[in-house]
């Protein structure tokens, strides 16, 4: 079994591709210990698929998986996972916002023990404010309602121990957001920090649609709380109407005209069909999520593999 393998998934990702090979390669080549680098092409339009197809013929420690169209990072993540063979695990992004000299920090944390090691980003270069806050919102919301120790600050930028990507692998569901795994899954976590930097070249793939996209795939498989919200909310509201009819006939005793019920039929009517139909659309959200389970499609479709022969 090989010692390391480097998991890469690529979307359009031409500019960066060979900055990332000629910076991981001496780094890795310093640890005089065998390893691979599986790259993902995730159904990139781009020149994409030339180059890694390049660099795979020149170096036959570069491997290449070819998706048939776009599947999204998770879905290239998990093939990482699935066709890797190192002991150890690093996924990492192609346009080196994941330094490599951090990798190698992650190497000696596993080295000593760690089964999981975490790149925990202190400060995050090159991204949008709104970007940054909703990151902050959702790792934290995340915790809360999935009861879950789910890091913050973390993206995919990990290292895996061998006995973990087996675990992770043996889940069966198809909607996956594996940073959530990895926290149900357990086994013994530690933390490197890291600033990460701006990208090398191009721009990011990840529009507010995808990152919702995301936001989801964490959300829902990982708990009922959206399934519950309803019956504490009508909880809730019957509460306060049973309150506001005791205050309506207390004034009504006291002789204080308060412009009549009339008044209040329709925003109470407003409010109350609003909230139906948003406790329908939670319930609907995970209608949708056990259809696509029942469905049982294959994550993804490989439709070229590179050197895993070799």
């Amino acid at each position: 079994m090989l010692k390391y393998s480097i998991i890469v998934p690529a979307y359009n990702e031409e500019k960066s591709l060979d900055l990332f090979y000629k910076a991981v390669t001496p780094l890795m080549d310093g640890l005089n210990e065998e390893y691979e680098m599986i790259f993902i092409n995730d159904g990139s339009r781009d020149a994409t698929k030339e180059i890694l197809d390049g660099l795979a013929q020149k170096d036959n420690r570069v491997k290449v998986c070819h998706f048939s169209r776009n599947f999204g990072q998770q879905a290239a993540l998990l093939c990482g996972l699935k066709e890797s063979s190192g002991q150890a695990v690093i996924a990492m992004d192609a346009d080196l916002q994941d330094p490599p000299e951090v990798a190698l920090q992650m190497i000696e944390k596993w080295k000593e023990g760690f089964d999981i090691v975490h790149g925990r980003r202190k400060k995050r270069n090159g991204e949008t404010a709104f970007k940054k806050a909703t990151a902050y919102v959702y790792y934290r919301f995340m915790r809360k309602i999935t009861k879950m120790d789910m890091p913050a600050d973390v993206g995919d930028f990990k290292l895996y121990d061998r006995k973990v990507v087996n675990a992770i692998l043996s889940l069966s569901e198809h909607d996956r957001l594996l940073r959530a795994q990895v926290a149900w899954v357990g086994f013994k976590q530690t933390f490197v920090d890291f600033e990460r930097p701006e990208r090398v070249a191009g721009k990011t793939h990840y529009t507010l649609k995808k990152m919702i996209k995301l936001a989801e795939s964490g959300v829902f498989p990982n708990t009922d709380y959206t399934l519950t919200f309803p019956i504490k909310l009508g909880v809730l509201i019957g509460f306060l109407s049973v309150v506001c009819f005791i205050t309506f006939i207390v004034l009504a005793c006291s002789g204080v005209s308060f412009g009549g019920l009339t008044a209040w039929l329709f925003p109470t009517i407003g409010v109350a069909v609003a909230i139906l139909l948003v406790c329908q659309g939670l319930a609907n959200m995970h209608t949708a999520m056990i259809y696509r389970e029942v469905q049982n499609r294959p994550i993804y479709i490989v439709s070229e593999k590179i050197n895993f022969d070799k």
